[in-house]
């Protein structure tokens, strides 16, 4: 039987592939040339897995491999547990201020990792405020100063809280109220409740903040290059063995064992979705706090004390940014800012940042959506089209275990070559803004498929019969519905982008330097007062455009949702 095709099935074909080309282009191929350069010697040789036993035979190289599994597993026993507990006192209480104290821990998104660095060392560095207050709490652990291990740890747990929080609290809202009520009914106790039906009921979510948690800490670059001192992680090693050593190499083989834990947490995460049964069905009966005096009390005390440590990091960043010169001059002034905008160019990289954030929000939002739908909303009768929409799918969700750092040093292995077509792209600012999409590729694509999902399948069949264009149900039809949507996934683009270091770290020349990095260089260049204020500047654009965007997520609801009503 002959398979009927149309001009529309032609065009979506056509343009899946180009999406597919795209993805192989900027995905693919740059990871395979990072498993080329491992399997090869300077000149270019075949050499198989000799650079892995050069690896192996190194102890500083291990000891930092060490260094890095045992740091995330501390990170990841430290935040997802005192993450859980916020998320239960958000989703189970009824204590007052729930916004407001959600909007609060939200903070470290908004600003570069580092950012909780440099405020731990105005805490608690050699000239820290609170450096007699670590010598008492940790000096029975032999801990003398903050750099190293101590502030890796500390700093890393600020950073990525907000990451495990926003997944608890997902995993705890979908709760079902009958099941508390048959407990009450049965006279169970609270503490009974809790370890039969509440953690059983978020199991998932906590797998899945837990493997969240140690991928981004192990992966991250930002905090070990400005705080941890002599205290080597893979992270770090990576960029001296590609930037310092100029041994390709080795970076690459650093670069796959990086690689390799993001992977298996992808891996872990994808089966434990695929076993996760629905908490909500259809007469399902919404979960609503009962008012507890004691434990709403209990709950709000909690949720203070991390919003308070939250505001001290970012008002420390932000004291320290205008001292005029710490710790002898606590005058308030511009000086720092002044010499990261003007003195260290900081002002043409936030330019830069600026531009490339746009980039990224504009054209990721545009690929992401286009892929998704021509994913979702077409269809091809023909094999090599379904093996097609396989692999674009397979390559959609790749980048979500790719760390940026490994990205950006297959970058550095695929584009910077010659013979490669693609070389004039190389330290560009259009191939930081495409670095930049594909690392944070796969979190637009799923929201875009979750919103395309909610469309009923009929709005083409119904067009089809009326012989309507697909393109004009697309633009009439499919793209209002969608609209808020794509602001979210035009504001998640733009903030990583503004905030993001280690995917760029290795593609930008003089002329494109962002404002991330150089932040890094002021570090590097002991003006760490500089630093704080460039971060503090990065994490109040961020904020602003968080708000500019909720602006016009409230516009396009009120245009493109009137249906809802």
């Amino acid at each position: 039987m002959r398979l009927r095709t149309t001009a529309a099935d032609h065009v979506a074909t056509a343009a899946l592939v180009l999406v597919a080309l795209l993805l192989v282009a900027f995905l693919a191929a740059p990871l395979l040339a990072i498993g080329v350069q491992s399997l090869e010697d300077r000149a270019g040789r075949f050499v198989g897995v000799a650079n892995f036993v050069s690896y192996a035979r190194t102890p500083a190289l291990l000891t930092s491999l060490w260094n890095s599994l045992w740091v995330s597993a501390v990170v990841t026993l430290v935040t997802v547990p005192a993450a859980f507990l916020s998320a239960y006192a958000l989703t189970r209480s009824r204590m007052p201020g729930k916004a407001l104290f959600r909007g609060i821990t939200l903070i470290p998104l908004f600003a570069p990792s580092l950012l909780s660095a440099i405020s731990l060392i105005y805490w608690f560095g050699n000239q820290g405020v609170a450096k007699g207050a670590l010598d008492a709490a940790l000096g029975w652990l032999g801990v003398d100063q903050i750099y190293g291990a101590p502030g890796i740890v500390i700093a890393e747990a600020f950073a990525v809280f907000p990451h495990a929080l926003m997944i608890l609290v997902t995993a705890l809202t979908a709760a079902d109220a009958r099941l508390y009520e048959a407990a009450e009914a049965m006279g169970t106790r609270a503490v009974r409740k809790f370890f039969t039906i509440t953690l059983p009921g978020a199991k998932y979510g906590l797998i899945s903040a837990s493997l969240v948690t140690f991928t981004l800490v192990i992966t991250d670059f930002g905090i070990p290059k400005v705080i941890g001192g002599n205290f080597n992680v893979l992270a770090t090693d990576v960029f001296k063995l590609v930037i310092g050593q100029q041994d390709f190499q080795r970076g690459a083989v650093v670069a796959l064992l990086l690689l390799a834990p993001a992977v298996l947490t992808f891996a872990v995460d994808h089966l434990v979705q695929r076993r996760q049964t629905a908490m909500l069905t259809a007469r399902a009966v919404p979960y609503r706090p009962k008012r507890a005096p004691l434990f709403d009390a209990a709950m709000t005390a909690w949720c203070a004390l991390v919003a308070l440590l939250m505001l001290a990091m970012l008002g420390m960043a932000i004291f320290a940014s205008f001292a005029s010169f710490w710790p002898y001059n606590l005058a308030p002034s511009l000086r720092h800012y002044r010499m990261g905008l003007f003195d260290a160019e900081f002002g043409e990289g936030f330019v830069n940042s600026l531009v490339m954030s746009g980039g990224t929000a504009l054209f990721g939002t545009m690929l992401v959506f286009v892929g998704a739908y021509l994913l979702e909303k077409t269809h091809s009768p023909h094999p090599a089209g379904r093996v097609l929409r396989s692999g674009v799918r397979l390559l959609a969700t790749l980048p979500m275990a790719v760390p940026g750092l490994v990205l950006g040093l297959g970058y550095i292995f695929f584009f910077n070559k010659p013979a490669n077509p693609l070389n004039g792209l190389y330290q560009t600012m259009a191939l930081l803004t495409l670095c930049t999409i594909v690392h944070f590729y796969t979190t637009g694509h799923l929201t875009a498929v979750t919103a395309l999902k909610a469309l009923d399948a009929e709005f083409e069949s119904v067009s089809a019969s009326l012989k309507v264009p697909p393109w004009v149900t697309f633009w009439r039809v499919t793209l209002p519905i969608c609209t808020p949507a794509l602001v979210d996934i035009a504001r998640y683009f733009f903030v990583n982008a503004m905030t993001t270091i280690s995917a760029v770290v290795f593609l930008y020349s003089p002329e494109t330097k962002v404002a991330s990095i150089a932040i890094l260089n002021l570090d590097e260049a002991g003006e760490i007062g500089a630093a704080a204020a460039c971060a503090v500047m990065i994490a109040a654009a961020s904020a602003t455009a968080t708000g500019l965007f909720w602006l016009l997520a409230r516009v396009v609801e009120r245009r493109t949702q009137a249906w809802k009503a």
